[in-house]
């Protein structure tokens, strides 16, 4: 895996022009351009940016998607943008996003893993469903996160290394979606609420001991969104009543490229 820490100097050198004479070229002489960190991003509709229409194709691809804000910030070209609303870690693979990748690729990024348990079915049972099927709903994702997506995260992780195996990759993971402190919200009260972002939090959890495992680098966006869940004045996550509901609104995806560029370090957004 090669690292973009180590990329940095080489992105930051501008080739000094020398004459035959051995003396430096007047200013006025054109310089080389940089070089670019070669970018492909892959996921699911968090990465694909749902949400915040319009979209590039049945994919939901937006302008707005955090690779998309990122790219031709620093040295970042994004070369190939595969993800795709409603993906998993099998159709990721399935897909053909894996294709956009090879040995010339630098920075990869990936969300995936949240499709994969049924976190949408607990949402629902918590917003509509009484106390107990909220419960239910809760204990059945949870039970996915911490006994089949493991193994699920570790397979489509190591497809990554091998289609890319020059490449950072940099993994992030998922908000929670509520913010209690603003009081119940539709059918789901302060406690189902926090049982909920537990659910989430065992998630991420779940998703950085995955990417420690291959060496990839985790971006954790949970803070980022602190006080901005569905309920709160200031959302960054869409209501029940949008088509994208419970997505990132444009104030979360900026939220997203800001997070991974922070974790990027130098050849991020500055």
């Amino acid at each position: 895996m090669r690292s973009l820490r180590a990329l940095s100097p080489a992105l930051l050198l501008v080739p000094l022009l020398v004459v035959a004479g051995g003396t430096i070229a007047s200013p006025t002489a054109s310089a080389a351009p940089p070089n670019t960190v070669v970018y492909d991003a892959l996921g699911d509709s968090y990465a694909s940016g749902f949400g915040v229409p319009p979209y590039d194709g049945p994919c939901g691809r937006s302008a707005s998607a955090y690779p998309e804000q990122l790219n031709g910030r620093q040295q970042i070209r994004l070369d190939n943008f595969v993800a795709c609303a409603g993906a998993t870690t099998t159709s990721l693979v399935t897909g053909g996003q894996l294709n956009a990748l090879n040995a010339d690729t630098e920075l990869v990024t990936l969300t995936i893993g949240g499709n994969d348990i049924g976190w949408s079915e607990a949402v629902g049972a918590c917003l509509g469903g009484n106390d107990l099927q909220c419960a239910g709903a809760i204990a059945v994702a949870v039970g996915r996160i911490t006994t089949e997506l493991p193994g699920k995260l570790r397979t489509v992780y190591d497809q990554v290394a091998v289609a890319a195996p020059n490449a950072h990759v940099a993994v992030t993971g998922y908000p929670r979606l509520f913010s209690p402190e603003f009081g119940p919200y539709l059918g789901a009260s302060r406690a189902e609420q926090d049982a909920l972002n537990a659910g989430a939090d065992v998630l991420n959890i779940t998703i950085a001991a995955a990417t420690e495992r291959n060496r990839f680098q985790f971006v954790e966006v949970g803070p980022r969104f602190d006080g901005h869940g569905v309920n709160a004045p200031d959302a960054w996550i869409l209501p029940p009543t949008d088509p994208a509901r419970f997505h990132p609104n444009i104030n979360g995806y900026k939220a997203y490229t800001a997070a991974v560029n922070s974790a990027l370090g130098p050849v991020g957004l500055g």
